[in-house]
């Protein structure tokens, strides 16, 4: 399985971000070999719109089949559902830690996105 997940850093051990379209960083793990490479976000951090579709086009691209972030707005969630990209929100302070939430099935797939747009 490959996951995406919303990061400031470039590690494991980095903050798991709260929002996605504006996220720094997605950090991309593979759960079959334990690698991982981080993908820059960094064009959509002032993006005045469109950074949720964006960020979710950049997502689909990596091969993504689910998503961790903090939050997700109504177009992002659109785009990644309509890729077939599962999406997952997550509280936990690190990328390691929402994947271990993860493996152990603590996280629920999103139904929806659970905030407006422009806030995440």
């Amino acid at each position: 399985m490959i996951i995406a997940l919303t990061t400031s850093g470039d590690t494991l051990t980095s903050p798991l971000n709260t929002t996605f379209g504006r996220a720094p960083k997605f950090l991309v793990y593979d759960t079959d070999t334990g690698a991982f490479n981080v993908i820059d976000n960094q064009q959509n951090l002032n993006s005045a719109q469109g950074a949720g579709i964006q960020s979710a086009q950049t997502v689909s691209k990596s091969g993504a089949q689910c998503l961790i972030s903090g939050h997700c707005g109504p177009k992002a969630f659109r785009v990644l559902a309509a890729s077939g990209i599962h999406v997952y929100y997550s509280d936990a302070q690190t990328v390691a830690d929402a994947l271990q939430l993860y493996r152990n099935g603590a996280l629920k797939q999103a139904q929806s996105a659970d905030v407006e747009g422009h806030s995440a």
